[in-house]
């Protein structure tokens, strides 16, 4: 198959799709009501896609019944205009399966799994575990290419073999190969979504789907618009608003913190949903926040 075969593919779960925060009470309570809203606020500016419980979504610190919860309530409050895709990946290949399965009864459309972590399986037990999970669960599953969190990326042969199955369908990419992204697209039918933002773009350019973008909770709208530029043959135009929204990826994403914190910091400041984030993790201090702010209103000002 071609590069340009791939970019035909239709992509199964939209093209810009926001990587979402868990929002919690003030006590740490997870907040149904606040994540309804920021859902329903995400999907007017432009999301067709939420992905639940993942890296931003703080899923190690929630618990498997607040992820079924979280799934239920976002279905809830957006119905069927945008797809949801929820994290169940974990470093045990049995709870993830339980985690998939819960998802698919809970409402979910499809599955974000992540590479076993801290154990560092070997390539052969990377694909079993995925395979396992696909087969389990009856919906279609993204693989989460991390290695800079998990110690282990799923090769690109690993990525080809697994393509096979039916219910493999996409990738969210943070594996920073930009090289090894394009041979799988040019091997496969797998939709590949960016999950760096500075690479929404270009991982676009060269047959990408789209993107799974932590930055979307707060400019969901610009993102959309990168996309809906170069769709529409204005490639300088996509170029000139993909780097417009440098300084802020920059400060949300490369500043040290997490994207979960930089996030709900500047929520907060926003009057929007998200509230603490929950130990280990801590909160931006009034520095950091003044920086994304600072970054935000640079790019919201033109």
């Amino acid at each position: 198959m071609t590069t340009a075969d791939a970019s035909a593919v239709s992509p199964p779960f939209g093209r810009a799709l926001c990587a979402m925060v868990t929002p919690f009470t003030r006590a740490g309570a997870l907040d149904l009501d606040g994540a309804q809203r920021l859902a329903v606020r995400l999907v007017d500016e432009g999301c067709d896609g939420l992905v639940l419980s993942g890296t931003t979504g703080e899923s190690p610190t929630t618990t498997d019944t607040e992820k079924s919860e979280l799934v239920r309530a976002v279905r809830e409050a957006v119905g069927e205009r945008a797809s949801i895709v929820a994290g169940v990946g974990t470093f045990d290949t049995r709870h993830t399966v339980e985690l998939a399965l819960a998802a698919e009864k809970a409402g979910a459309d499809g599955l974000l799994v992540v590479t076993p972590y801290y154990s560092r399986p070997p390539q052969d037990a990377v694909e079993a575990h995925f395979r396992e999970i696909a087969d389990a669960a009856g919906l279609p599953v993204a693989l989460y290419d991390i290695p800079g969190r998990t110690g282990t990326r799923i090769e690109p042969e690993t990525l080809i073999r697994l393509a096979e199955h039916p219910r493999i369908v996409a990738v969210k990419d943070c594996s920073y190969d930009f090289l090894g992204a394009q041979k799988v697209l040019a091997r496969t039918e797998l939709a590949y979504y960016a999950g760096c933002d500075e690479h929404n773009l270009a991982l676009y350019a060269v047959g990408g789907t789209g993107y799974v973008s932590t930055v979307a909770n707060v400019i969901p709208r610009h993102l959309r618009s990168v996309l809906d530029a170069f769709d529409a043959g204005d490639t300088a135009g996509a170029a000139r608003l993909q780097q417009r929204a440098t300084p802020l990826i920059e400060s949300m994403m490369s500043a040290g913190l997490p994207g979960a914190v930089t996030a709900k910091a500047l929520l907060g400041e926003l009057g929007l949903p998200g509230g603490p984030v929950r130990a280990p993790l801590r909160p931006a201090d009034r520095e950091a926040v003044d920086g994304l702010l600072a970054a935000y209103e640079f790019l919201t000002a033109g």
